[in-house]
């Protein structure tokens, strides 16, 4: 199976963290999202055993919430002793319901309005992650008007291409985020940082990236980013004490994409900053990194339950079930793959071709184009889309006044609903 927390009973039914995917559509309703609270627990202790071990005790990978947001997911970091990062004032008021100790937050975003900054110093937020000189300014002058002294990272662009999907490519020169090292805007952005009076520059961010499988890609980063660090300090004599690498790994969808060492990888990577910084001599940085996907994908899995199969002979088949775009707009926007398995036919042999498309009124409604399914597959019966963890409810949308599903988290011996399900009068709820 693609994940070892996939698997299939004695029924011939798929499972999911140890519950049976079937029995799970019949009590909860499909569509439904699956989550396995045990492997977001594991996955979160991936990278503090490996951060600890490589950076110190006091080293903190941050969780990228944009992955997935909801009250629980907070209370679980907040248990596991993960940082966050947030990027709305959404996710911060979702954080601070959940409890979530702020000072260890991480608040990002290329356009912070005046409403985000004032709500996320009143929070509490530890550290904004600076896009550029117009936020930098006007930072500044709310942070005066409140008495307050604000920590922050100014996020740079070094340069960097992971060979990632062209929509998640974020360390690139010409990126919306950050500013660019290359064209020699950087340098004077931070002098301008360092003569604020109500900002406390404690170091740089950068971010190259989601779904990362080359090996290489933090290294080069940091080649780019300490050899930077150590310029700054020769020409402005400011010493930066943090780097945040940003993402973190890339996890599968399909049997084609690689399993990451993570513990490993970041072994390799805390390596080779040592080696750059003593060549540079620059006193190690304190490491941030930003896993959100590796963290939550493959905990997740979305139930779905056939409404009609559609055979055109010479041409090609749809499967259609009772979701869509509206639950997982991925493939859409921009061609992600997923791992597609019959979830009551699990052991019948997957010999029919087809593309698996959702409700919606809209011809680019497909979850996943070219999949096989068991040839007897029909209306009623159960499919599952593995590895949505990530990025499927945070990005979902009510596009056809069609209700979002639910959350519903797994451990060994129970089932528990942390988002419940959209209604109608939910979907019409704001109308005046």
């Amino acid at each position: 199976m693609l994940s070892e927390n996939i698997t299939i009973n004695s029924a011939g039914h798929l499972c999911f963290a140890g519950h049976d995917v079937c029995e799970l559509a019949q009590r909860f309703g499909t569509p439904l999202y699956l989550m396995d609270e045990g492997r977001i627990r594991e996955n979160c202790r991936v990278y503090l055993n490996a951060f600890r071990k490589n950076f110190g005790e006091n080293a903190m990978p941050a969780y990228a919430s944009k992955a997935a947001s909801f009250r629980r997911i907070y209370e679980i970091m907040r248990e596991e002793g993960m940082g966050i990062d947030v990027v709305s004032s959404g996710e911060i008021f979702t954080a601070v319901k959940a409890g979530f100790p702020m000072e260890k937050s991480m608040f990002h975003s290329n356009n912070k309005t005046d409403a985000d900054i004032r709500y996320a110093i009143s929070c509490g937020v530890g550290c904004f992650v600076v896009d550029g000189e117009d936020e930098l300014l006007r930072l500044e002058q709310i942070a005066a008007e409140q008495g307050h002294t604000q920590r922050i990272l100014l996020r740079l662009t070094p340069g960097i291409d992971p060979h990632t999907y062209e929509a998640i490519n974020t360390g690139r020169v010409d990126s919306k985020f950050g500013t660019a090292i290359e064209t020699g805007q950087a340098m004077p952005l931070i002098r301008l940082a360092l003569e604020q009076k109500h900002i406390e520059l404690a170091g740089f961010h950068c971010h190259v990236g989601s779904q990362v499988f080359e090996e290489d890609v933090f290294q080069r980063t940091a080649n780019i980013m300490v050899g930077f660090m150590a310029e700054v300090r020769d020409e402005l004599g400011f010493t930066a004490k943090i780097l945040n690498l940003g993402g973190g790994y890339g996890v599968r969808y399909v049997e084609s994409d690689p399993a990451a060492d993570i513990g490993a990888r970041i072994g390799e990577v805390a390596e080779h900053i040592r080696a750059v910084a003593q060549k540079h001599d620059f006193p190690m940085p304190f490491i941030v990194m930003e896993p959100g996907r590796s963290i939550v994908a493959d905990a997740g899995m979305t139930v779905y339950q056939v409404g009609a199969v559609k055979r055109i002979p010479g041409y090609k088949n749809y499967v259609s079930i009772d979701g869509g775009m509206g639950d997982n707009p991925r493939y859409a926007l921009y061609g992600a793959k997923y791992t597609v398995l019959s979830g009551n036919r699990a052991l019948e042999e997957a010999d029919f071709p087809c593309d698996l498309v959702g409700r919606c009124c809209e011809s680019g409604d497909i979850i996943q184009p070219e999949i096989l399914l068991p040839s007897a597959t029909c209306r009623d019966d159960i499919v599952c889309v593995c590895t949505t963890g990530a990025y499927n409810y945070s990005m979902a949308s009510n596009y056809n006044r069609v209700p979002r599903p639910p959350i519903v988290m797994l451990r060994d011996h129970d089932a528990y609903v942390a988002v419940r399900r959209e209604t109608l009068e939910d979907i019409a709820a704001l109308d005046v």
